[in-house]
C-alpha cells in the first residue's frame, strides 16, 4: 500500500515519497510528513541477525513505497559501504551504565552521514522517477555537520550542484576546515556574517521565491534541501534506532520487549523525531529525552509548552545545537495538533511573526513520550572529564550533553533500572579542544593538530581518516557574504548573473 506525504500546513498538498525528497520543502513551507507510521513488519529475533543495510531496508521500504526493492538496496548498498570506517556502521559502546550508539564512523565523523550517504542516491533516483530534465540544485544551511557530510555525499555527483551556506564564526575549526577544503566541481560553500537560523531562514526564503524558481528553471535548475527538512534525511535516520534495539536484543542486553530509553542531544529536532517515530513504529521505547545545552529553548518548550525564540543566541561548544528554530519540531506540532494543518499553520505564522508560540493543555498532554532538560557549557565539559575519568571513553561535547541530560533524568525520575541508548553524534576528533580542554586544561596551549594526536593517545582510538586528510588540506571556498546577499551568491555560482 502506498504511503502519501502531505504538508504540514495545508492538508490538500500531498506527494509520494520520491516527490516529497525531490521537493524537499511543501510549496508553502511546510513540511512533509507521512500520513500515516507504518509498523515494524518483522519481528526483533530477524532483526537481531540483519546487518546494519538490512536493517534500513526494513526500515526504508516502509516509508518509501514508491521505490523498487532493486532501487532502495542499491542506494543503500551505495550508501553504507566502505566510507565507514567500521564494518556495523553504527557501533555500540556500553560506558558507566548506558549504551553510546557510535554514529559517526561516516566520512565526515558525525551522525549526518548516517542520512546524507544515502540522500544523493535517494535523490537522484527520484528525479529520474519523476522524469525530471533539470539538474538538482541542493541548497542548504548548517550549523556545522550537515554541511560538510551533504558536501560529501553530493560531490561529483551528476545532475547535482550543491551550495552550502554556514555562519562564518559559529563552527569549530575543524568544522570550518572540512567544508572550505571540499573537492568537486558542483561544491560550492559560503560563510555568512551572522548565525545559523539567519543561513536558515535564508535559505527558506529562497525555497519558497516563486521569481527566482522561475529564473532557476529557465536556466535549467531546481531548488532541493539537504537539510533536516527534507524526509529523504529523516527516514534514514529512524534505522539506526532500530539496529541499536535489534543489537541490544542480540546481546542479551534485554529481552524481547523490553523498553528502553533514547537520549539525544538535539537542535533541529531532526534526529530525537525520528526516535519518536520509530516508537510510533511500535519498537519499545520509554522515554525520549530531549538533551539541550544553554540555547534551551527546546527544554524551555517541553517545560513550559510555550515556544519561544526571542532570546540571546548563545555560541556554546557544542555548535551544531547552537539553534534557536528547531524546523523539525513543526511535524511534532503538527501530529499533537491531531494532523491539522490549519492549526499548525496557524502557530507557524505566529513564530514568523511573533517569534513565539504556545500549545493547547490537550496538546502538552501528548507530549508524555519526552523528558527535556539541558547542559551548562560547565557541565559538559565535567560530563566529558568523568566519563575519561571513570571509563577511559572519551565523547565529543554534543554527546556529553546528552550524557548528562541524561544523568540529570535519573536523578529527576529515579529511573536507574532502564536500559538507555544515547546518541553518540560526532567522533570526539571533530571537537578537539573543547574535549581535551574539558578532560584537563594543560592541552589548552597545543594547536589543533597536536590535541587531534593527543587525543588519539588518551583515548586509544585511531586519528578518523577524515581528521588525517585535514592536515594538509588546501582551502578551496573563500567567499564569505551578508545574510542578504545570499540570492545574488546562489545566482552568480549558477551563472545566472
Amino acid at each position: 500500500m502506498e504511503l502519501m506525504y502531505a504538508s504540514t500546513r495545508n492538508a490538500e498538498e500531498k506527494a509520494t515519497a520520491s516527490q516529497a525528497i525531490l521537493k524537499g520543502l511543501a510549496g508553502d513551507g511546510g513540511l512533509f510528513v507521512p500520513t500515516r507510521i507504518p509498523s515494524l513488519d518483522i519481528s526483533i529475533e530477524k532483526l537481531a541477525k540483519m546487518s546494519y543495510q538490512e536493517t534500513a531496508y526494513e526500515v526504508l521500504k516502509l516509508f518509501l513505497t514508491d521505490f523498487t526493492e532493486e532501487e532502495l538496496k542499491n542506494c543503500i548498498d551505495k550508501a553504507y559501504d566502505s566510507k565507514f570506517d567500521t564494518e556495523e556502521i553504527a557501533p555500540l559502546v556500553q560506558a558507566d551504565g548506558a549504551y553510546y550508539l557510535e554514529l559517526f564512523h561516516g566520512p565526515t565523523i558525525a551522525f549526518k552521514d548516517m542520512a546524507l550517504s544515502i540522500l544523493p542516491h535517494l535523490l537522484i533516483t527520484a528525479a529520474r522517477k519523476n522524469q525530471v530534465k533539470n539538474d538538482i540544485v541542493i541548497l542548504t544551511a548548517t550549523s556545522g555537520d550537515t554541511g560538510k557530510a551533504a558536501l560529501a555525499g553530493f560531490a561529483d555527483v551528476a545532475g547535482t550542484k550543491i551550495i552550502v551556506f554556514y555562519p562564518k564564526n559559529g563552527v569549530s575549526p575543524i568544522q570550518e576546515k572540512q567544508m572550505v577544503t571540499q573537492k568537486g566541481d558542483n561544491t560550492f560553500v559560503v560563510g555568512i556574517h551572522g548565525n545559523f537560523d539567519q543561513a536558515q531562514t535564508g535559505v527558506k526564503e529562497m525555497f519558497s521565491d516563486q521569481v527566482l524558481a522561475k529564473e532557476l528553471d529557465a536556466a535549467g535548475y531546481q531548488f532541493s534541501s539537504a537539510n533536516s527538512i527534507n524526509i529523504g534525511r529523516l527516514v534514514p535516520q529512524i534505522a539506526y534506532y532500530v539496529y541499536a534495539y535489534a543489537k541490544m536484543y542480540e546481546n542479551g542486553v534485554i529481552a524481547q520487549g523490553e523498553k528502553i530509553n533514547i537520549a539525544v542531544p538535539t537542535g533541529n529536532f531532526g534526529n530525537i523525531l525520528a526516535a519518536f517515530y520509530a516508537k510510533n513504529m511500535g519498537l519499545p521505547v520509554a522515554k525520549l529525552i530531549c538533551a539541550s545545552n544553554e540555547n534551551k529553548v527546546l527544554y524551555d518548550f517541553f517545560t513550559t509548552g510555550v515556544y519561544d525564540k526571542n532570546r540571546e543566541f548563545m555560541l556554546t561548544s557544542s555548535p551544531s545545537m547552537d539553534i534557536l528554530i528547531s524546523s523539525n519540531l513543526e511535524r511534532l506540532i503538527y501530529r499533537i495538533a491531531g494532523e491539522d494543518a490549519g492549526k499548525n499553520a496557524e502557530l507557524m505564522q505566529s513564530l514568523s511573526t511573533k517569534g513565539s508560540y504556545e500549545i493547547t493543555p490537550e496538546m502538552k498532554a501528548q507530549l508524555s513520550d519526552f523528558y527535556g532538560n539541558y547542559a551548562s557549557e560547565q557541565e559538559t565539559a565535567t560530563a566529558i572529564r568523568s566519563l575519561y575519568e571513570k571509563t577511559g571513553y572519551v565523547i565529543d561535547t554534543h554527546t556529553a550533553v546528552a550524557s548528562e541530560v541524561y544523568r540529570k533524568y535519573k536523578k529527576d525520575t529515579g529511573d536507574t533500572e532502564t536500559k538507555t541508548v544515547i546518541a553518540s553524534t560526532a567522533s570526539p576528533f571533530k571537537f578537539s579542544r573543547s574535549v581535551m580542554s574539558a578532560i584537563d586544561k594543560k592541552y589548552e596551549s597545543m594547536s589543533e593538530f597536536e590535541l587531534v594526536d593527543e587525543l588519539s593517545k588518551i583515548g586509544n582510538v585511531a586519528v578518523p581518516k577524515a581528521v588525517e586528510e585535514l592536515r594538509s588540506a588546501e582551502v578551496l571556498h573563500k567567499t564569505v557574504c551578508e545574510v542578504q546577499e545570499m540570492p545574488q551568491v546562489v545566482k552568480k555560482f549558477l551563472g545566472m548573473e
